[in-house]
């Protein structure tokens, strides 16, 4: 699905072809599956809703395989990918912050075990620095629960821009 579309559309997709596009969004098959079986969806609000609230009642599991699916903040993306976009705060030709950026990320998966995740769509690359060592102070029971509600903010972004209104 590359064109937003209406509710009454989403609604009308087959499961198969609505299932794809919401593998995109968030790669868990039990979030797919909660969201597909909802249709039909009285309205935008109302999806983009429950895809946040499933997004957040991820287990930690389940936010960890999600995670497989996102790049590395500041990691080098093809341009124009989805990647792109929401990392566009990300100035690739400032090296300093682009070494900062993985020096934070490899802290982090050291001491988290996984990605460091961020909704970055708005945000400047420093912005995410600052965000990024900030978290890094945090148990790890914690930051699975911040990383859970970054996943559910990308999921709702993404579905916004899949949906029109």
């Amino acid at each position: 699905m590359t064109e937003p579309q209406s509710i009454a559309r989403l609604n009308q997709l087959p499961a198969h072809a609505w299932r794809a596009a919401l593998e995109s969004v968030v790669a868990v098959a039990e979030w797919v599956e909660e969201v597909v079986s909802a249709r039909p969806y009285p309205d935008r609000a109302a999806l983009l809703d429950l895809a946040e609230r499933s997004a957040l009642a991820l287990t930690g599991p389940q936010v960890r395989q999600a995670l497989a699916d996102h790049p590395r903040i500041g990691a080098t993306t093809a341009p124009g990918s989805r990647a792109a976009r929401e990392q566009s705060g990300v100035d690739a030709a400032d090296a300093e912050l682009a070494e900062r950026l993985r020096d934070g990320n490899l802290a982090y998966e050291r001491k988290f075990g996984h990605i460091y995740l961020v909704c970055a769509s708005g945000r400047s690359g420093y912005e995410m620095l600052a965000d990024l060592s900030q978290r890094l102070g945090n148990e790890p029971g914690d930051e699975i629960l911040v990383t859970r509600r970054e996943l559910a903010a990308i999921a709702r972004k993404r579905l916004e821009r899949m949906v029109v209104q």
